[in-house]
């Protein structure tokens, strides 16, 4: 468990999954010695893809440290809230709530949904000086250790160590900050997934240069402009009114018919008239030229309007329909040639036949919200406007729903603040019958003292976010009582492994006489048994049966049966392996032990007898899987 992690994080290198992908795909470009020729590798790819020499990168202060805490396995443990996770309203809730370091429970989430997150969106610190952003992390490197695994010299390993044991809100320390965290994201993405990042100008430029390197540029959708404010502030006589969104995709190619569209505002609802009375009514024209990419022989012709005026595709494209489809829009009077018939030919798209519009990147207040709206939703809820600064309002993030998943998605917020985006995606599934669940992470930052939020009884910013979560689910619930959505969330926490029982996994001997240890008390067994489903890719959500044999109580979630407890006897056992032998479709294939509870005799008596069942009539393979 947590020493075996301890121990394989210390061969961790910054480039270690870099590095295992490429000898999973190209074994071939490796040598005998191994070491990896580009040259092979060019050779390899050179009729799939242009091999450049040239281009520019990101460079800051502790990219590659950045690149190691990315690959370092997580040392917490995740502690579920059994009180809590018992409610009524939160024991079959699919919704999740996360306390702690985002980074370890990325690592986490990403052993369990690698892959399958539709849509992420996070509000990261914007280190404006002001924000509170200071970055310092837990890991305690020497300079000697660091000079090892980056193959960098003395005096750039004690500068990184400065930045990250004594805090530092630089450009370099939030690019370190930032990095991991995004490199881990991307893992969590679904191929057609999407990430939205809010930013302002402090580190706009930054960002765009690291998503590029993260993501990949091929991959960047748009930047959206969001105008938060209502009126501009008054600094250099020139008022910033405005933040960002990034959006990135994992694979662009998979995002072409993904993005949904979003519902007309009257505004552009008003753009569609009806010049010709055209018994369909009210239209508007869209273009009909196209990119050449893929384009065939058939989408280059010639067209002549009504009035004999000749059009051919502008130069560097191409019609975007072929000919015959052309002729029969003609037929059905769904081309516009403009009122006299000479104008360049624009296709009829009918109001009420649209589902919607494509979303500009420039976001009006009018539109989505801003900044004192979102002020006033945490008033209306919280009873305060002051317990928590600067909330982004639901609208906003109402319509990164809408653009970006569809009704069950599962959406990652891990800088999840006051909770913001999962009272938008109860309100989203209310508005549309959508199951979206949803997955929160904040840190338990400390509310300061004489703080409106302290005074309020808030400790952390977590809580703030949990109560938020909870009154909007009431105020749901409450206005709409027939409404069978999902309102709840579980609740974890993710706990460091103190020093002293750090201390205990080092000095445990299970063939030392008189065996007696307390280390499953240490964690509590419903502590390891979370940990080790989600380590084993069942989810936060997975249910946990348990399995009698004889008088020992073992669990079983999936493939896995659990096995946590002391004092498992030789009835047990053998109550195990007759289990096994029964006539019935019963039957995980891994046996995982909590080894600080088993002695050699019965950890021996398990090798021994488990594997005996792979000769038997069942023939069933058993893997025993023993973590410290």
């Amino acid at each position: 468990m947590i020493k075996q992690i301890i121990e394989n994080n210390t061969e961790v290198k910054p480039n270690s999954k870099k590095l295992a992908a490429l000898r999973e795909y190209f074994a071939g470009c490796f040598t005998a010695d191994g070491a990896f020729d580009i040259e092979r590798f060019k050779d390899m790819m050179k009729d799939e893809v242009d091999i450049s020499n040239e281009g520019y990168s990101l460079d800051f202060l502790g990219k590659d440290y950045a690149n190691l805490i990315a690959s370092i396995d997580t040392t917490t443990v995740i502690e579920p809230d059994l009180e809590h996770n018992e409610k009524p309203e939160n024991k079959d809730s699919e919704n999740i709530y996360i306390s702690g370091d985002n980074l370890d429970a990325l690592k986490h989430l990403l052993k369990s949904y690698a892959g399958k997150v539709k849509c992420i969106y996070i509000d990261p610190p914007y280190n404006t000086g002001s924000d509170g952003f200071v970055y310092n992390d837990k890991f305690s490197f020497t300079p000697e250790e660091l000079e090892k695994k980056l193959s960098i010299d003395e005096d750039e390993a004690k500068r990184i160590l400065d930045l990250t044991s004594r805090g530092s809100s630089t450009h370099s320390a939030w690019l370190m900050f930032m990095s991991p965290r995004l490199q881990l994201a991307r893992e969590l993405l679904s191929k057609d997934g999407v990430i939205f990042i809010s930013i302002d100008d402090n580190e706009q430029a930054n960002l765009k240069l690291l998503c590029d390197y993260v993501f990949g540029e091929e991959n960047f959708l748009a930047q959206i402009i969001w105008q938060k404010r209502t009126s501009p502030d008054a600094r250099y006589n020139l008022g910033a009114a405005h933040d960002y969104i990034l959006v990135y995709g994992k694979y662009i190619d998979d995002l072409k018919e993904v993005l949904n569209k979003i519902p007309l505002t009257n505004e552009r609802a008003a753009e569609y008239k009806n010049p010709d009375n055209d018994p369909r009514g009210d239209w508007a024209s869209v273009d009909i030229t196209g990119q050449t990419g893929h384009a065939t022989n058939s989408q280059y012709f010639s067209i002549t309007t009504p009035a004999g005026v000749e059009y051919k595709p502008p130069v560097g494209r191409c019609w975007a329909l072929a000919e015959s489809t052309f002729k029969d829009l003609v037929k059905d009077h769904r081309i516009w040639f403009g009122p006299d018939g000479t104008s360049r030919p624009r296709k009829k798209v009918f109001l009420s036949e649209t589902e919607g519009c494509n979303a500009w990147t420039w976001w009006p207040n009018t539109e989505v919200g801003h900044n004192q709206e979102a002020t006033k939703e945490i008033k209306e809820l919280l009873g305060s406007a002051d317990i928590f600064t600067n909330p982004k309002p639901t609208r906003l993030i109402r319509q990164i729903l809408t653009l970006a998943t569809q009704k069950q998605d599962m959406v990652i917020d891990f800088f999840s603040g006051s909770g913001t985006t999962a009272n938008a995606i109860m309100q989203k599934n209310l508005e549309d019958g959508g199951s979206r669940k949803f997955i929160m992470v904040q840190w338990q930052e400390e509310c300061k003292e004489d703080t409106p939020a302290r005074k309020a009884g808030y400790r952390t910013i977590d809580e703030i976010g949990q109560e938020r979560i909870k009154r909007a689910a009431a105020k749901i619930k409450a206005e709409n009582p027939l409404f069978a959505g999902d309102l709840g969330f579980k609740h974890y926490t993710l706990r460091d492994v103190p020093e002293n029982v750090l201390d205990k996994m080092v000095e445990f001997d299970p063939n030392a006489a008189g065996f007696a240890n307390n280390m499953l008390e240490e964690f509590g067994r419903e502590t390891v048994l979370d940990t080790w489903k989600v380590r084993d890719g069942y989810g936060m959500n997975a249910k946990m049966e348990p399995v009698a044999l004889a008088d020992y109580t073992a669990y079983q979630c999936g493939d896995h049966l659990y096995l946590t407890d002391e004092g498992m006897s030789d009835e047990a056992i053998t109550a195990l392996v007759d289990k096994y032998g029964e006539q019935t479709d019963w039957g995980p294939h891994y046996v995982v032990l909590f080894g600080y509870s088993f002695n050699f005799g019965a950890t021996d008596a398990l090798k021994k007898n488990l594997p005996l069942l792979n000769e038997g009539e069942k023939q069933i393979k058993i893997n025993i899987d023993i973590r410290y």
